[in-house]
């Protein structure tokens, strides 16, 4: 990190953002294996600093919706972890009242319109949050999260067209981490591509960043996130990242031969946690006291969070015919 100091960064906040979204996505991959959470789970340890980054630049007015890899966006966008958990272990105080899981977020008592396992499914429902927005003529804006597997699907582009037609109050995040499930994206896109020069192309104000720079990121978000509520048209953010479990679940890859352990070990070094730490070490602007008192709260609130997802009673028989809608209305 080379930034310079900035009274407008929430550096203390940043930090908390991280620590604890790390400790969400390594506490669901270490019990992961007690087979409680009977549903699929894609973690996002290693990509956090992007997460923390955005939400620090939004308000609870503001909506977000996102794909599979989604917890850390809820959790970013003020999400319940109580509730979060309660999902994904499947029981009826879940946000999505343990009917969804782990793909399938939604809480819209903070702005969270939802995730989903198709890839690029929630992009145009972003764009239509944006279009609410604009016909409202209210400052919210709509934050798409999506990563690079999604640009190569049709509706992106029919998304991304129409906000840049209308200069609809959406921001893009690309969180690229170089794989769609097991394939690079050499196998995927053309050779010397780069998204956010190409997004451009469409009409987008598009700029680039390391997303393990958890300080640059910010910087970014919030120019971008002021641009929009300015009423300058979307923007569309690309943040180089890596995961670094498996596509699905709480292991690791390295092994089966679509990356190497070389690779991974080399984004480890390059841990956006670990990173930022150091560096506000360095400034003066953390103590190691004050560090170890934020893991102790947040490791306070994920027990706590666990302990309350796993006490919490399953959904009812009869509640598998709620939230459903028929040609007539809702059922």
């Amino acid at each position: 990190m080379t930034e310079s100091l900035d009274s407008t960064v929430p550096y203390h906040e940043l930090l908390y953002s991280m620590i604890r979204l790390r400790a969400v996505e390594e506490t669901i991959a270490e019990r992961y294996a007690e087979q409680e959470m009977r549903c699929p789970v894609h973690l996002s340890s290693g990509q956090e600093g992007v997460s923390a980054a955005v939400g620090a630049c939004l308000g609870p007015k503001d909506m977000a919706v996102s794909g599979h890899r989604a917890h850390i966006h809820y959790l970013a966008k003020g999400g319940s972890l109580k509730r979060m958990l309660a999902e994904i272990y499947g029981r009826q105080t879940g946000c999505s009242s343990g009917k969804g899981g782990s793909m399938h977020l939604i809480d819209e008592t903070v702005g969270f319109k939802g995730s989903t396992a198709i890839v690029g499914g929630t992009i145009p429902l972003g764009v239509g949050l944006g279009l609410s927005i604009a016909l409202k003529k209210t400052k919210e804006i709509s934050v798409i999260f999506l990563g690079d597997g999604a640009v190569e699907e049709g509706v992106f582009y029919e998304a991304a067209n129409f906000a840049a037609l209308k200069k609809l109050p959406v921001l893009f995040v690309c969180e690229n981490n170089f794989y769609s499930v097991y394939s690079p994206i050499a196998y995927r896109q053309p050779s010397g591509r780069k998204i956010h020069e190409m997004v451009k192309g469409i009409g987008l104000d598009s700029h680039f960043g390391d997303g393990n720079d958890v300080v640059a990121t910010y910087k970014m978000c919030s120019s971008a996130v002021e641009r929009i509520r300015n009423g300058e048209g979307p923007v569309f953010l690309e943040f180089e990242t890596y995961r670094w479990r498996e596509h699905c679940g709480p292991n690791y890859d390295n092994d089966i031969g679509y990356r190497t352990e070389r690779e991974y070990l080399n984004w480890l070094d390059r841990d956006p946690l670990v990173k930022f730490i150091a560096w506000l070490k360095n400034n003066d602007l953390i103590a190691d006291a004050q560090i170890s008192q934020m893991k102790e709260q947040i490791n306070a609130e994920v027990t706590e969070a666990f302990d309350y997802a796993r006490n919490s009673l399953p959904p009812k028989a009869e509640d598998a015919f709620t939230h459903l809608y028929s040609k007539g209305g809702k059922v």
